[in-house]
């Protein structure tokens, strides 16, 4: 019958001194396995959106009023903290599960063969992020929710997506130099969609400061700017962005583009449809805390559906054994955003 291998000695000093490269030479996941890994660290920062959120909406941003405790007696939430304790303690628990996603995700790049550099970078940019951004949420909890460092948090969460969508797009093509599918022309009014995309993303942070959901049931200090000015903006980018979506949705049919960019950009449309409707309920039913909530996912979504589109414009074709040297030259098999 066989057995586990028995560690040696050498075998320990190896695990401890580089854990990540020990699991490496022992261990190759199938490609599949690397890609879920990626988009489980893509949801996860998305949760992490969703459950930040719950936190502002029900007035739990101080149910836990101290950091990297949750008191000053204690590191955990206690009964008599109640509700938004829990709520509070529960989302920077989520951080932790989010930790061990995007570890599993470097583990499974760093472990993949051939062994791809750039899969695993995104992966480690990933957890700085999630790193800096922990201490950021500390800072959030120290100055009372100041709106600007609460702005910052979601920014930098919103980078957080950037990295992970890319890397889970990695993961399902090849290394070699990205081939364009489409014209200079339609690759402008595609950055120019991201551009707006941004701007939309950073007004919606100036309209949640400026807003009446502080995230805290006492007073908090909010920017001062008119919250209905402010909104009227961010509808106003809104519509900017829904009206380059359609352009570049007929401009590719023009153009008789592949597949794939068409297919992204009828989908982001459609985010952005959901993501008005809900919008424009919310205003107008005076911010119900659900629809703030799903209008955070729909944030979330719409950026990662931009980002998609972005990465749908190129080409790289897969990495294969033929691609060694000394190796017979075969053709390249291409995929395709």
């Amino acid at each position: 019958m066989g057995g586990v291998p028995k560690l040696t000695r050498a075998d320990a000093t190896a695990a401890v001194r580089n854990p990540l490269a020990f699991i490496a030479a022992r261990w190759t996941p199938e490609p599949r396995t690397v890609r879920r890994a990626a988009l489980a660290a893509l949801v996860m920062s998305v949760v992490i959106v969703v459950t930040g959120g719950a936190v502002r909406l029900t007035g739990s941003g101080l149910g836990c009023p101290t950091w990297p405790k949750c008191t000053d007696d204690s590191l955990t939430a206690t009964s008599a903290m109640g509700f938004h304790g829990a709520i509070e303690f529960g989302n920077r628990m989520l951080t932790y599960v989010l930790c061990a996603a995007v570890g599993w995700a470097i583990i499974a790049a760093r472990s993949e063969k051939p062994y791809r550099r750039g899969l695993t970078r995104l992966g480690w940019a990933q957890f700085w992020i999630v790193m800096s951004n922990a201490v950021l949420g500390g800072i959030v909890v120290l100055v009372g929710l100041n709106p600007y460092t609460v702005a910052a948090h979601f920014i930098a969460t919103s980078a957080l997506i950037a990295v992970a969508t890319v890397m889970w797009q990695r993961t399902r093509e090849g290394d070699a130099e990205p081939r364009a599918l489409v014209g200079t022309s339609v690759r402008q009014l595609v950055w120019f969609l991201v551009a707006a995309a941004v701007l939309l993303i950073l007004v919606g942070t100036v309209v949640t400061g400026a807003g009446p959901h502080a995230g805290d049931s006492s007073e908090v200090d909010r920017m001062p700017l008119d919250w209905e000015t402010v909104s009227k903006l961010h509808a106003v980018l809104a519509w900017i962005v829904v009206t380059l979506t359609f352009a570049l949705w007929f401009v590719l049919k023009a153009v008789d583009a592949p597949k794939a960019p068409l297919a992204r950009t009828r989908e982001l449309f459609l985010v952005l449809l959901a993501q008005g409707v809900i919008g424009y309920v919310q205003y107008f039913t005076d911010l119900p805390e659900a629809l703030v909530g799903l209008h955070m996912l729909g944030s979330a979504l719409m950026w990662i559906w931009v980002l998609r589109v972005v990465l749908s414009l190129r080409e790289r074709t897969q990495t294969t054994p033929t691609d060694l040297p000394g190796a017979p030259e075969e053709p390249a098999v291409a995929t395709r955003a």
